[in-house]
């Protein structure tokens, strides 16, 4: 059987998809049969979402990652000369430690 995965709407760049599919919403809209969503549907589906995203481990991962530098650079000036300058790098954990902490944080649930 032959390859149909990459066929139509499948083989166009995300920027061709979005115009599309935006030209969809947009008339569903005019046309007055779009869904517009309660909060308490936005919330439903931003749970679901959040709770899919964390199955990606590496995702967490680099979320922890990301995390651990910003709350290490804190505006602070990392090449100070101050007696505790050393400490204050490693204040919350090591960026190992928080990569560790996403690995690890769907198991809480």
């Amino acid at each position: 059987m032959a390859d149909t995965s990459k066929r139509g709407f499948a083989s166009m760049d995300d920027d061709k998809q979005r115009e599309i599919a935006s030209k969809g919403g947009q008339a569903a809209h005019e046309k007055g049969t779009a869904h517009e969503f309660t909060s308490e549907e936005a919330r439903e589906a931003g749970h679901k979402g959040g709770e899919a995203v964390s199955q990606d481990r590496e995702h967490m991962a680099e979320i922890g990652r990301e995390g651990g530098k910003k709350s290490h650079s804190g505006g602070r000036n990392q090449d100070s000369d101050d007696a505790d300058s050393e400490e204050k790098g490693t204040q919350g954990g090591t960026p190992e430690q928080h990569a560790e902490a996403g690995r690890q944080s769907h198991k809480n649930k």
